[in-house]
């Protein structure tokens, strides 16, 4: 097979219905703009108790495979970093939880976007399903039941950007499209500065990676000469299922002490000076000015 413009890697742990329906965002009949792109998704099954089935990719639209890490180490960095080593794509766009759906324009966007700059990193902002960020719904009542409703309010997948109406902004950027940002959860770069910044550190080794994710991205940010570049009018919404960010097993104390220990400072947010790429669909325009 030739090159791909694009390879998407999506990590997934025991979420067989949440990785369904990111996995049909990201399909080729789902994604607007994409005639004539030329990408390819990889899955990578980070050792869930009940293999991922390799059936559920049978019927999605455009190139899909799947790659199982058995046994797996709690962190899904292992996964993730092998996940880009095992694709060819000239870019990478890294979803590390695979319970995260994205918008029809993501694919199509972000690639447009990384040909602004000679170093971009680019993102989308991140929202969670539901009336508010899950760890506060979760305990209020909210859950996969209700969410489906939800989804099925909007009559998605008809319209992907339906999902601005149904979902509270995350935590990770609680700004909206304008304010600041700390990690991405839909994240494209060029393969040579992915290699440049070495992946994701595996050495976080707490389930669900802790503070890996925030390290990648400001490690990223850090980088000589880059450009963050947000996509407007496009985002990454979080399903409910019980992830380690927002269950009840959540331990920010451990997550932050484990990143002191690696980096040597506590944790602060970076400073991101970003620029801004895309159009604003009818359902995004009301996080304009925020929450």
């Amino acid at each position: 097979m030739p090159q791909p413009e694009l390879s998407v890697v999506v990590v997934t742990y025991a979420i067989d219905l949440q990785a369904r329906r990111t996995l049909q965002s990201l399909a080729r009949d789902h994604q607007r703009g994409v005639t004539g792109v030329d990408y390819e998704v990889l899955v990578v099954d980070n050792g869930s108790p009940e293999p991922f089935p390799e059936a559920a990719l049978a019927d999605l639209h455009g190139r899909f495979r799947l790659h199982r890490v058995d046994p797996a180490p709690p962190s899904p960095a292992h996964a993730a970093n092998l996940g880009v080593s095992m694709t060819t794509g000239a870019n990478v766009c890294m979803i590390l939880d695979g319970a995260r759906m994205v918008t029809p324009g993501v694919i199509a966007n972000g690639l447009k976007a990384l040909s602004l700059y000679p170093r971009p990193i680019v993102t989308t902002m991140a929202w969670h399903l539901g009336p508010e960020h899950q760890s506060l719904s979760i305990p209020k009542g909210y859950n996969p039941s209700i969410e489906a409703a939800l989804l099925a309010q909007v009559e998605w997948p008809a319209d992907g950007y339906r999902l601005f109406e149904i979902s509270a902004l995350a935590m990770a950027n609680p700004g909206g499209f304008f304010g600041g940002i700390n990690e991405s959860c839909c994240l494209f770069v060029p393969r040579a500065l992915w290699e440049e910044v070495g992946g994701f550190d595996e050495r976080f080794e707490l389930p669900g990676g802790g503070f890996v994710s925030l390290d990648l991205f400001a490690r990223f940010l850090a980088l000589p000469d880059s450009q963050l570049v947000v996509l407007l009018g496009e985002g990454s919404f979080h399903q409910v299922h019980g992830g380690a960010s927002t269950g009840t097993t959540a331990d920010p104390a451990a997550w932050r002490a484990e990143y002191q220990a690696l980096r040597g400072r506590h944790y602060t947010n970076p400073e991101v000076r970003p620029a801004y790429f895309g159009t604003m669909p009818p359902p995004a325009r009301s996080w304009l000015t925020g929450p």
